[in-house]
């Protein structure tokens, strides 16, 4: 009996007799991550204990750039970090210029603006509710998808001649004026989709399997919102409720008010930020029949001030932001009254609300992770500027 007292057998020798605990590495080249974002997990068996979002791998300096063009320049570097909503990256840039020079923009281009950057929200916001669904297994809704952004991107490039980088901004207004009866072909466009939108009610929010992937899924609390400065579609899907368009009003949307509603839910689970997604994707196009109404009101006239052949800004410093398609873009301008910006700081949504994945991801299993990281629509150049 001493004997098998004394005796002692190990199983298992080098890195498990210390821990159990595994380092994964989800991309940079991984295709659930929507571009080069890495993700550095560390699990137990199948359960994720901690994550770090590694940014970077994209990063081509667009603020320092930004020191060294003019002010009609930096709209083309500033419309490419979210590639996906290209015409209200430009407009903050132009607005905050605007700011500067206490400039005032004829009311056809205000309501012009106001019309493309409800357009670029369908935009945008379609192609997520097409690619989430892909990354859970579910290939037909990209289809589907793609085929209303055609409809709209039609009418976009008809207008600007770009299907991704717009180009249309212009400090004191717009490029152009609308091409003859651009109005009619817009209305219809926005009409189509509007009419094939419950294609999406059917095929992925009434399945469900979409939805035991995604309920109760990475619930992101009002208070992780908060303390990392969570805008947008996941902030509001959380409950919180808050949205530029109505709350400090810029553009025509002051007069939309009896049109606009800010779209929430409670839950703050995955489903919650797909059903948001949605529910303001029907929001934006009446939005955008509510400005093509307007436009058909105003009498002919100027989309832009004429400029002088060198622009400068005013010494000074000023601070605008837009309600983006992902959340809260914010542009800081300083000028040292030069023809290009001293400083020129950009605030962008995807970068705030990439950083919660920190808290949200510990707990939950690896094939939920795809699921999580796939709701927080966001875009990797959006992240890195």
């Amino acid at each position: 009996m001493s004997l098998m007292t004394q005796t002692e057998t190990t199983v298992g020798i080098g890195g498990a007799a210390e821990s159990t605990d595994m380092v994964l590495n989800i991309g940079p080249q991984h295709p659930s991550t929507h571009g080069v974002l890495r993700l550095r997990l560390v699990l137990d068996g199948e359960r994720i204990e901690r994550a770090e979002p590694v940014v970077g791998y994209m990063h081509r300096g667009a603020e320092k750039l930004f020191e060294a063009r003019d002010y009609r320049q930096i709209i083309v570097l500033a419309n490419r970090h979210d590639w996906l909503s290209a015409f209200s990256n430009e407009l903050g840039v132009v607005l905050a210029v605007e700011r500067m020079l206490g400039m005032e923009v004829p009311e056809r281009a205000v309501w012009t603006r106001t019309l493309l950057a409800e357009l670029n929200r369908v935009l945008n916001h379609l192609m997520f509710l097409g690619s989430y669904p892909l990354e859970l297994g579910g290939i037909t809704p990209v289809f589907y998808a793609f085929r209303e952004r055609e409809e709209l991107q039609n009418v976009m490039e008809e207008v600007s001649g770009g299907r991704m980088h717009y180009m249309f901004n212009r400090v004191g207004g717009l490029k152009d004026d609308l091409p003859a009866g651009w109005r009619d072909r817009a209305r219809h466009a926005v009409a189509a989709v509007r009419s094939r939108m419950g294609t999406f009610d059917d095929l992925v929010l009434g399945n469900e399997i979409f939805r035991g992937r995604t309920r109760g899924v990475g619930v992101l609390s009002p208070e992780l919102v908060h303390a990392y400065g969570v805008s947008g579609p996941l902030a509001r899907a959380s409950g919180v409720d808050f949205d530029l368009r109505r709350d400090e009003p810029y553009l025509a949307y002051g007069e939309l008010a009896d049109t606009l509603k800010v779209v929430t839910r409670q839950d703050g689970d995955c489903l919650a930020r797909f059903e948001v997604l949605l529910d303001q994707v029907h929001n934006s196009l009446d939005l955008a029949d509510a400005c093509l109404d307007r436009l058909a009101e105003l009498p002919p006239g100027p989309v832009n001030q004429r400029l002088p052949k060198v622009l400068k800004a005013p010494e000074g410093a000023t601070y605008a932001w837009t309600e983006n398609p992902l959340g809260l873009n914010g542009y800081y301008l300083v000028s040292k009254g030069e023809k290009t910006p001293y400083r020129l700081k950009l605030r962008s949504a995807s970068f705030n609300n990439i950083q919660a994945l920190t808290e949200l991801l510990p707990g939950t299993l690896v094939a939920d992770m795809v699921a999580i990281l796939g709701s927080f629509f966001f875009v990797v150049g959006d992240i890195d500027k």
